[in-house]
């Protein structure tokens, strides 16, 4: 190739991108965007309601005046070591009839004695009456399970706050909640929305 045909070849205009070519690749450019973090958004939304909160809701009136059977709940699942006065969700296989999750309150974790005095509805841990304000009536009600009762390792004693209508760790039907079973306890309630529900009278 001769130097002018080189040089011709370089200085031959390119020829312009119309404004409307521009503009459709940059809307294009701009969904896919738009669509990458929806992606991005649902699949950690996914994620964390999967394996580190998760709705739950309350069926029946066993821990009234607390919850409301329809209340909707979130819990934490990494918050699986619980302690007295905490709301807890747990399965227990091959106990309950309908096969739906528990929720009630830890009165007791491992090593603690249960006793109550159904006569005056009291309930003592370690020899020593709690100071329930979150209960309906006081725990009259008595099942099968005998007191006192000492928890063993890796279980919890719980009950509902509508103590005279609540299948708990009273009886053999629910029994001590194995804290393998347990899903996580309770952070919030969202239908009706509440923060701060937990100890109210």
């Amino acid at each position: 190739m001769k130097i002018t045909e080189y040089r011709k070849y370089y200085d031959e205009p390119v020829a312009p991108v119309s404004e409307a070519g521009e503009s459709s690749k940059s809307r294009a450019a701009g969904m896919f965007e738009w669509a990458q973090s929806v992606v991005v958004a649902i699949c950690v939304l996914f994620v964390v309601f999967t394996f580190v909160l998760r709705p739950v809701k309350v069926v029946g009136d066993s821990m009234l005046p607390t919850l409301q059977d329809g209340n909707w709940l979130i819990i934490s699942a990494f918050d699986l070591s619980p302690d007295y006065g905490d709301i807890i969700v747990s399965t227990q296989p091959n106990k309950t009839q309908t096969g739906e999750p528990v929720i009630k309150r830890v009165i007791a974790t491992a090593g603690q004695t249960v006793d109550i005095d159904f006569d005056r509805g009291v309930v003592y841990i370690d020899g020593k009456a709690l100071d329930e304000p979150y209960i309906k009536d006081p725990t009259y009600r008595s099942f099968d399970v005998s007191f006192p009762l000492t928890v063993p390792e890796g279980y919890l004693f719980v009950m509902g706050d509508n103590r005279n209508d609540s299948l708990d760790s009273r009886t053999t039907r629910i029994g001590l909640i194995d804290v393998r079973y347990v899903l996580g306890s309770v952070k919030l309630r969202v239908i009706p929305f509440e923060t701060d529900f937990m100890n109210e009278g």
